[in-house]
């Protein structure tokens, strides 16, 4: 890499606040820009005063908008917004969080533009003047160093990999806006819908520290999973099977074909830790398990095994953490 920025998308929600893993993604940028700097990409119409505290703290020099009459929710057209910022700061890496929509749009810039492209990454360095990114595979049982050697990286990285903190210094960032030419592929899809989730009042469930789930132990009664989780300040999830049976929503799942997750605590509760679920979890930084079957899988990987019935084990634990909390 040479002295170039390195640019962050600035995730935000409708209100224009930022999205948790995005202070995890500027504090990782930090590290790796040296004297270049970090310059976030807003995308999208709302207006980014209410993040500019938060880059200001974060040391970020420059927000650029991207300004487009085209919806820069759809991924071509995101990855068109992308590919002008990389040609006009010359950016030779950039960071984004590692969601369905951000990876896509990614792979769609790397095609554009001969950048060499990673997902799910769980770190970041420069060797030798080339990105090294680490991330797990394989159901989470290898962990691997990918090095980059296409003169660009584009790199998503998992939410909770990184420790997020404000910068020594602060800044005062400078919001440029950046017309965008949008090719006409890009917009041969047009999106007609777009419907925001209702508010949980629980943090979201891919970038949460603490994520409570539920298995096919639970028959249906949910109950106890989420007095826990809103205990711990956490997000519900769910295996499979629980999801197919209709007892909570298939945007709930954690797997292979669900979410990826890794939390800094995961608590599994009637969960038998098939190898389907297993691949989206874990990489959790501590595993609980409650279960009443002494030889489910998911004891294997478990940091903390509980045998015994969730239904007890749960309300207990939620009791004690009350008391705890005073």
């Amino acid at each position: 890499m040479t002295a170039t920025p390195v640019l962050v998308l600035l995730d935000h929600a409708p209100d224009g606040t930022l999205r948790p893993p995005v202070r995890e993604l500027l504090t990782l940028a930090r590290t790796l820009a040296g004297d270049a700097g970090v310059h976030g990409v807003w995308a999208g119409s709302e207006d980014p005063a209410a993040a500019l505290d938060v880059l200001a703290a974060q040391g970020v020099s420059t927000v650029h908008r991207l300004v487009t009459d085209a919806d820069l929710h759809l991924s071509a057209v995101l990855a068109d917004g992308l590919e002008t910022v990389a040609a006009a700061t010359g950016a030779e890496l950039l960071l984004l969080v590692s969601s369905f929509e951000n990876k896509e749009a990614a792979a769609r810039l790397a095609v554009r533009t001969g950048a060499g492209v990673v997902t799910d990454a769980d770190g970041l360095a420069v060797e030798d003047g080339r990105v090294i990114a680490h991330k797990t595979v394989l159901a989470g049982t290898w962990t691997t160093r990918c090095k980059v050697v296409a003169p660009r990286a584009v790199v998503t990285v998992k939410a909770n990999s990184v420790v997020a903190e404000d910068a020594p210094a602060g800044a005062s960032p400078q919001v440029v806006d950046l017309p965008v030419e949008v090719r006409a592929t890009s917009t041969r899809v047009r999106l007609v819908e777009r419907t925001e989730l209702a508010a949980s009042g629980r943090p979201d469930l891919g970038s949460a520290h603490v994520v409570v789930v539920g298995g096919r132990g639970t028959e249906g009664d949910f109950s106890a999973v989420e007095e826990l989780a809103d205990v711990l300040g956490g997000a519900v999830g769910a295996t499979r099977v629980a999801t197919d049976e209709g007892w909570i929503g298939h945007d709930a799942q954690i797997g292979q074909t669900g979410v990826t997750i890794a939390p800094r605590l995961y608590v599994g509760a009637g969960v038998s830790g098939a190898v389907h679920h297993r691949g989206g979890m874990q990489a959790s930084g501590t595993i609980v398990a409650v279960n009443a079957d002494p030889d489910a899988p998911i004891f294997e990987i478990a940091d903390f095994g509980i045998v015994g019935d969730l239904f007890t084990v749960l309300p207990q634990a939620s009791a004690e953490l009350r008391r705890l909390q005073g």
